[in-house]
């Protein structure tokens, strides 16, 4: 195994008292699936994407630190287009309590005075249970982690099947996030490296520290299984009940070129498209949309076609700003589509690219994406091949009551 020894920095100058540290190694092969489940798809966006929204919302001022798998770097990248803004990832080791201690080791360097350690398969995490954590540290717990008390009868199996029930007074459930005086936690992780615990606060306790219990949350189950999904899945729609659906249009004419850009992808043409960025028709209509769908105005007002710092830009990025501001809102886009008005160049050929990379800008699956193409027949400008047009629609889920 190997791990990520570079000095980082923190992304846009954040310095913070408290970090987050997301363990996101494992394999998650209970869950089934090509790919571990921190990557696998949840309404729309991939588990891990929608852990770091959570925890940025609950704690936008930490250091975020994400613990990857070995060759998990692509799968990381695509999950989190938007990752500048966390620390660089590293990578874990044969365990979560090695994964953990490689990640300690990595923000050591930032000298954060609390840490909170969280498995990237628990999605839901709220600012209620944040905040109960960080009270628990500040009235002088060298960890706290939140729990729920158990409520079911326990039945335990023993030789040749036979059952007993087990007394549930005083057991609890653990959760995670779990928080901790950083360098309390770094040493003992140190100390029992040759050691193996399920979770930090039993490494804290083997350590001779105080640990806190702060009553925890339903909704920070673990994703296990493919049940799981159906549950969590069932939880995120449920809280998004504001939907909203939108257009947009835009157009751009031909000059003198050799290529068209559309939805992310250079089409070879005998023209290109003319424009203040890379005039790439598709994207901007489906930006407009989201910006419509948002009641925040259109890309002009965002990305003003006077500034010259947007001259040639690739429309991704407005494309990410737009989508970014909907998992602001905590929202997430359920569908998107582009349709294609032109004569030429033929769509076809690059219809399923252009999907996947507005998926991949958008963050979603390429199943919720569509690109179609028509023509008008010859009629008006597009038919007289003097330009593309372009429109688009989206659906987006935000919860009711979302802030403006």
């Amino acid at each position: 195994m190997t791990k990520n020894t570079a000095k980082s920095q923190p992304p846009n100058g954040r310095a913070s008292d408290t970090a987050v540290l997301i363990v996101a190694a494992g394999s998650g092969s209970r869950a089934g699936g090509d790919i571990p489940k921190q990557y696998q798809f949840l309404a729309g966006r991939p588990v891990l994407a929608h852990t770091v929204a959570q925890i940025r919302r609950a704690m936008p001022d930490a250091l975020i630190q994400v613990v990857i798998g070995e060759n998990q770097q692509a799968l990381y990248a695509a999950a989190l287009p938007d990752g500048d803004t966390l620390l660089p990832p590293v990578i874990g080791g044969d365990s979560r309590q090695a994964s953990v201690l490689r990640g300690l080791e990595a923000l050591a360097e930032h000298t954060p005075k609390w840490v909170f350690v969280h498995d990237a398969a628990r999605p839901f995490v709220s600012a209620a249970v944040i905040a109960r954590l960080r009270a628990a540290l500040e009235a002088g717990a060298d960890c706290a982690l939140p729990a729920l008390a158990v409520v079911d009868t326990l039945k335990k199996q023993g030789a040749h099947g036979a059952l007993s029930t087990v007394d549930r007074s005083g057991l609890f459930r653990a959760q995670t996030p779990q928080a901790a005086d950083f360098d309390a936690l770094w040493t003992a992780h140190k100390a029992h490296a040759n050691s193996e615990h399920t979770d930090d606060a039993a490494l804290m306790e083997a350590a001779g520290h105080s640990v806190s219990l702060v009553t925890g949350d339903p909704a920070l189950f673990k994703i296990t299984t493919p049940e799981d999904f159906a549950a969590a899945e069932a939880h995120i729609l449920s809280a998004l009940g504001d939907i909203r659906t939108a257009t947009g249009f835009d157009v751009h004419r031909f000059e003198a070129g050799d290529h068209v850009r559309l939805c992310g992808v250079d089409v070879p043409h005998s023209a290109k498209l003319k424009g203040h960025s890379d005039a790439d028709v598709g994207m901007h209509a489906l930006t407009d949309a989201l910006y419509s769908a948002l009641c925040a105005g259109d890309i002009g007002a965002h990305f003003p076609p006077s500034d010259d710092q947007y001259r040639h830009m690739d429309s991704a990025t407005f494309l990410t700003h737009a989508a970014s501001m909907v998992a602001a809102r905590g929202g997430v886009v359920a569908h998107a589509a582009v349709t294609l008005i032109c004569e030429r160049p033929k769509i076809g050929p690059y219809r399923d690219a252009m999907r996947a990379r507005l998926a991949g800008v958008l963050g979603i699956g390429i199943d919720r994406v569509s690109v179609q193409a028509t023509t008008t027949e010859k009629l008006g400008f597009t038919g007289r091949g003097e330009g593309i047009a372009a429109q688009a629609s989206v659906t987006i889920r935000l919860p009711l009551g979302a802030a403006q």
